[in-house]
Parts: structure tokens; sequence; C-alpha cells
């Protein structure tokens, strides 16, 4: 509660606005914060509900409603005994509350708050719709994980179900344990316990309690999430014929270097950026999508360093953003569309996934050796424009990849969309201090983190989410091919809630998303 109010605090000091502070005996504190010009129950209840995503602690019932939630101001008798205490020097809070903060003030605090007001609206529309769903006859809708996941609640809050762990040492441990196979480092562990996971700080006694534990219990967590199943016994070793992996029998083989996959990568970017952009957006909405999913196979590419990618669609789903239905929709039409790049070679059998061989194809050599190589990486859907959407993507890929700094009506050419959509996007994005103008010019604003902005408005859950509910989904499949070769596996073999949650490790590159997308799934 106390790093809270210090967080909140800091927030408030940043947007210029002056507040009065005071605590109560029972350990809570309060935040004034007068205005000179009155703002609606609806917008200040909005910015309280906002508030709340960056304080867990932060009450905001008394802003839910017009009628009730009084609390004691300073100087209050408290119903345990004492009084509510005055932390401001009284001289200060007589002049914060005589001269009140104006309306510049608030609309700062409103545009530091931007990331976090759209995911409160998001969230209640989700909750709208799937309490609407919820009340059709016939349904039961299942839930994934997400921010309210059981685990993530232990690590942000502390609070742990004492019917499974018996103490913090074994609710902490599990939360490790967790960790460790999502693929999180010890340093990311320490920093996020003084970040967003205060939770499991307060799983051990005080600081030093935590720099005596944490190295050896990590170490724990680490060599338990490594430990490599008993072998099944009995199992059959011949191959069946729609459930064994397909054996390579040599032939006509062709391996690709790792250079070479890099270059191929540089040169199908060239020809996607000259050519197919433009050709695809003729079909509308589905050839937005398959821009961006061209991209993904790219970024893949980069990533497994091959040319032949056997990528299942819910990988690809979980680099796009979008339902694996869309992507095995789309994949055929991108193999029409690409115009010889993308060639189906298998199909998909058993738990393996179509195989497609990139290439690039011989009418556009002389294209790709004629321009130069861009700079920086290629991505499918980065975290944060999950929210943001495909077009604002595309724009920002547009300013950050571009030779030189482009005004809107360079980005519009480039990108080949409508000038109304770019407009938008470059709106959305610039309040989000993601890019500036300057000079009729766009440039990326380097010091926003777009893995931090991902997860303020929620995007990183949602990506989490999905490859959770991807890998359930994974194991009730590879449980329905199992039956095939050894007796039936109950539920808790099959999918474990708590263990197979996934929890995107918080890393400051954003190019380390999609390794972290591809070994998950």
């Amino acid at each position: 509660m106390d790093d809270d109010a210090r967080r909140l605090g800091e927030l408030l000091e940043r947007c210029g606005i002056r507040y009065v502070a005071d605590y109560s005996p029972s350990g809570g504190r309060h935040l004034y914060v007068p205005l000179a010009d009155r703002v609606t129950a609806a917008e200040a209840r909005e910015v309280v509900e906002a508030l709340t995503l960056l304080a867990p602690s932060l009450d905001p019932g008394p802003h839910q409603n017009i009628t009730d939630g009084c609390i004691r101001v300073p100087g209050s008798a408290h119903k345990a005994g004492g009084h509510q205490v005055l932390t401001t020097p009284l001289a200060t809070a007589y002049d914060t509350l005589r001269r009140r903060n104006e309306a510049e003030a608030w609309n700062a605090l409103r545009r530091a708050l931007a990331p976090e007001l759209r995911r409160r609206r998001d969230l209640k529309a989700r909750a709208a719709k799937l309490a609407t769903i919820a009340a059709a006859p016939g349904t039961s809708p299942l839930s994934f994980g997400g921010s309210q996941s059981p685990m993530r609640v232990l690590a942000r809050t502390g609070l742990y179900d004492t019917n499974r762990y018996a103490s913090p040492s074994e609710a902490r441990m599990a939360v490790l344990n967790h960790f460790a196979a999502c693929g999180w480092t010890l340093e990311q562990v320490r920093r996020e316990m003084a970040g967003q996971l205060p939770g499991l700080a307060a799983l051990y006694k005080d600081k030093s309690h935590s720099d005596r534990l944490l190295d050896k219990e990590w170490a724990n967590a680490c060599g338990w999430v490594q430990k490599k199943p008993a072998p099944k016994t009995g199992a059959p070793s011949s191959l069946i014929n729609d459930t064994s992996r397909p054996q390579p029998t040599g032939g006509a083989t062709k391996t690709t270097s790792k250079a070479g996959a890099h270059q191929l990568v540089n040169d199908l970017e060239n020809v996607l950026y000259a050519v197919l952009d433009h050709r695809l957006k003729e079909r509308g909405r589905e050839g937005l999508s398959l821009r961006l999913l061209l991209r993904a196979v790219l970024g893949y590419m980069r990533t497994m360093e091959t040319d032949l990618l056997d990528v299942g669609c819910r990988t690809f789903a979980s680099a796009l953003g979008k339902h694996h239905g869309t992507v095995a929709r789309l994949l055929p039409a991108l193999q029409s569309a690409s115009d010889g790049i993308l060639t189906k070679v298998s199909a998909a059998r058993g738990r393996n996934a179509d195989t497609y061989l990139v290439q690039l194809p011989s009418h556009f050599e002389q294209l790709a050796r004629d321009l130069s190589w861009r700079r920086g990486k290629i991505y499918g859907i980065r975290p944060v424009f999950r929210v943001l959407g495909d077009v604002a993507a595309l724009t920002y890929e547009a300013i950050e990849r571009g030779r030189l700094s482009p005004t809107t009506a360079e980005i519009v050419r480039s990108t080949a969309l409508s000038r109304s959509a770019v407009d938008k996007a470059l709106a959305e994005m610039a309040a989000h201090n993601m890019i500036q103008r300057s000079n009729g010019l766009w440039t990326v604003v380097v010091a926003t983190n777009l893995t931090d902005l991902a997860r303020r408005l929620g995007a990183l859950d949602d990506a989490a989410e999905q490859i959770t509910r991807h890998r359930l989904q994974r194991a009730r499949w590879h449980a329905w091919l199992d039956r095939h070769l050894v007796p039936e596996l109950s539920e808790n073999e099959v999918y474990d809630a708590e263990a197979e949650t996934y929890w995107i490790p918080p890393d400051e590159d954003d190019g380390t998303y999609a390794g972290h997308v591809w070994q998950a799934a």
C-alpha cells in the first residue's frame, strides 16, 4: 500500500498536480486532488479506475457512485481509535486547497493514463461480451488465465489458496517454478519484484530474507522444470501412418546456411515492400491480414534460420494476435498470392503442421539485388499492436524502417493504406508517445518502451492468455492421438492450469517476442 501511494504521488507530481495526503490508524492512505473546474462523476470514476491498474491496493469504491462512499478527512476520528493524520505540511495543504489544480493539469493526467484508460474500456467491453455469452442458454465459457489467473494474482498480491499451499514458502516456489518454466531469468524476477510483482516479494519476510533465499530457490526451480519425464513403457516403436513424424529419405534435399537464410529474408523484404504490399492492398481487409502474415513468415524464417517452415496455425496466430481458424484460412490464400515465394511441400499429419518452402522466385531476383536492405527487424504483430490494430502496426513499421523520416503523405504511399486510416493511427500512437512529428516529418520516440506500453494496455496478458489456450488445445489433441498408443490419460496428466499458464518474460527488447512465442508454441 505504501509503495502504491508513493507510485501515485510520483505520477501526480510528473503531471504537475498538487495534492494533499494523510494516513489512518489502520494503515490506509488518502490522496486528495482538489480541482478548480468541476468534472463529471463518470470522468472521475474513469480516471480512478484507470489508476487501479497502476496501484492494485487503490479502492475505487468512493468514486463508483454519486450517493455513497464518503471518506474521512484529515483529523477525523477513526472507529479503531485515533485520528486521520495529515502528512502534507499544513501550510502546503492550505495553499493546495486554496489554489486548486487547473484543467491543464487534469488533462495532463489523462494523457499520462491514456494506456490505462483504453485498457479499462476494453476490459469493460470484454466483461459485457462475456456476460452476454454466459446468459445464452447451453453455454459455459471457460477462462484461460490472463491477468486474473491464479498464478498471476498470487504473484501480484501475495494471496494464495491455503488448501493448496501450506505456507508462503510453498506458494513462492510455485511462482518461481512457473517463471522458470516460462523462460524468465533471475534478473527479470528480481526487477519485477520491485515492479509489477509486489506479492512475490511479500511472500518473503523482508528484503534480507529474499536476498538470502532467492538465489537458492531459483536454482531449485530451474532444476525442477528441467527434469525429464520418465520414459513411457510398453509403447510400440513402429511408425504409425497418421501419427508418426515423417522420416526424411534423402533425395533432392537442399539445405540453406544460416547466413543464407538471413540474406534470403532481406531480399524477400525488398520484394514485399516494393511489390506484394501494393498487390495485396486490392484484397481489402483480407489483404491487410495477408501482409502481416507474410511478415510473420519472414520473422520466423529469421528466428529459425531456415527456409523450410513447419509452423502451425496456432503459432502464427499467437504472432499475429488472430484466431487460428483465421490463419488456417489465410495460409492457402497467401500461397496463391505470393507469386511463388511460399510453396506448400507437405500436408499436416498427426503432431506435425503443414510444411512450407520459402524461396525467392527468379523473376524477383533482379529487383531484390537492385534495392538496398532495410534497417531493423520485421515482425508479424508486436504485442502492443494487438490493441492498437493492424493499420497502426504497418504505419509504425513505415516510420521505423523507412530510409528517411517520412511525411504523412509518404506513409500513405508506402503502406498503401487510406489517408483517414493512417491519420487515425498516427494520432493514436502520438497520444501514447510512440511517435512524434517535427517539421512535418514523423520519427519514432526511442525512449518509449513498447513492451512496457503493451503491459499497460493489457496486450501482454492477452498474448499470454492466447498461448495458454493454445497449449491446452494442443494437449487435448496430443492426448487424442496418444490414445491410439497408450492408455487413456487423466485430466491432470493432460493439463495443469498453474503449470501450463504461460507468462511472457518482461524483456526490454521487443525483438525477442517472436522467439518467446516460438519457444512457448
